[in-house]
């Protein structure tokens, strides 16, 4: 059996030096720890469900309003079939959020 020379027990040790800091980056053991505990892992994408859900709802209620605002702009404009349309549409919101319709 030969015995390997020096060179490349220094070049086999820097490629372990390597790969630990490659894992260490790659968070593996902070990874694998979180997959050993799933209650963890539950709450962890329980709360993430609940953000991503909190920011959809805010962001359609924010497209909404912008979008109604828009619309109440081109009422303005009194453009003859448009503005028809978009009045009646506008008025219907508008009694919905008065909670009278």
């Amino acid at each position: 059996m030969r015995v390997p020379s020096g060179d490349l027990i220094e070049a086999l040790k820097e490629k372990v030096e390597e790969l630990s800091l490659n894992l260490e980056r790659m968070k593996l053991a902070e990874y694998v720890e979180l997959l050993n505990n799933p209650k963890r892992l539950l709450f962890i994408n329980f709360v993430s469900g609940l953000a991503r859900g909190l920011g959809i709802a805010v962001g359609f209620t924010l497209l909404g309003a912008l979008v109604l605002f828009i619309l109440q702009r081109l009422v303005v404009l009194n453009l003859p079939v448009v503005s028809d349309f978009i009045a009646t549409l506008v008025h219907l919101v508008q009694l919905q959020l008065q909670g009278k319709v």
